[in-house]
């Protein structure tokens, strides 16, 4: 990977609002995390219904934040190594998996996405790569991205990839809603790259204002992300697209079963995708 074009401090200035992050997620409805702690947590229903049995596998958790889908998988029967450039988040992880009882099921270690094969070789090769929702919107490089998935791998082993749809990206409400309630375009979908945002928001339901500064964020289009992957070797199992997301990427979204978030009336557009990809080795 190189760092020719971008931010100087694009790594440094994500890691600081995501340090922050942390303490807010903890503490979040949407992070709850009551039933991880009563040993009956589970994923989104998009994932529930597409990864299959994870008892036995060796996976590791790319972008894990502080590990509460890590532990998720952990509580399933498989053995997690979750990696992440926050060292608050790491050693929030860490706790909580000291917590729940499950730190010989589930580690964490703090590097750089970039950086995780030399970090985990200790750990690996894996049966599968598990990364989720607003996780590569982070990342300038998606072919670097792609080939550390493939490093990652053992001969065999997946991605399984779940992520807001490119196609959604196109749309923002803070540019206000049509007569019918729903978003406004915010950008071409092929001027789609780099964000920078001065005065970032949290996510979460409280939207708390980060003392951080600012951070950056690219838009990738569904091509660059199956290129990429290709690229890399890894071979495309499924594609599937779905009409709704884990939060309110929209106000007009409505709560749907499984902490999800809907279109009110017709499903107009896709909200998130996923996939998985195979490493032939």
């Amino acid at each position: 990977m190189t760092d020719k074009a971008l931010p100087k401090d694009w790594r440094s200035a994500n890691r600081a609002t995501w340090e922050e992050r942390v303490g807010i997620h903890l503490k979040a409805d949407a992070y709850d995390l009551t039933p991880l702690r009563e040993g009956r947590a589970v994923l989104h229903p998009i994932e529930e219904a597409e990864i299959g049995e994870v008892a036995g596998l060796r996976i590791t958790h790319l972008q894990c934040h502080f590990g509460r889908d890590s532990l998720t998988l952990a509580q399933k029967g498989a053995d997690v190594t979750g990696l992440d450039f926050s060292p608050t988040a790491i050693s929030s992880a860490t706790a909580l998996a000291d917590e729940l009882g499950l730190a010989d099921r589930a580690r964490f270690v703090e590097a750089d996405l970039y950086d995780a094969p030399a970090a985990l070789a200790d750990h690996g090769p894996f049966d599968m790569v598990f990364v989720t929702w607003g996780a590569i919107g982070w990342l300038p490089d998606l072919d670097g991205w792609a080939a550390v998935i493939a490093a990652l791998l053992r001969p065999g082993g997946t991605l399984y990839l779940a992520e807001g749809h490119p196609f959604a990206m196109v749309f923002a409400t803070e540019n206000g809603t049509d007569s019918e309630g729903r978003p406004r375009w915010c950008v071409p979908y092929f001027d789609f790259g780099l964000w920078h945002d001065e005065a970032p928001v949290d996510y979460t339901g409280d939207f708390p204002k980060l003392t951080a500064g600012h951070e950056y964020w690219w838009d990738h289009r569904m091509g660059e992300v199956l290129t990429a992957l290709a690229g890399a070797g890894l071979h495309l199992d499924w594609l599937h697209e779905h009409d709704r997301v884990p939060w309110p990427m929209f106000s007009t979204l409505q709560p749907a079963p499984g902490g999800m978030y809907a279109w009110p009336d017709k499903p107009w557009l896709p909200l998130s995708f996923s996939l998985k990809a195979s490493w032939p080795g």
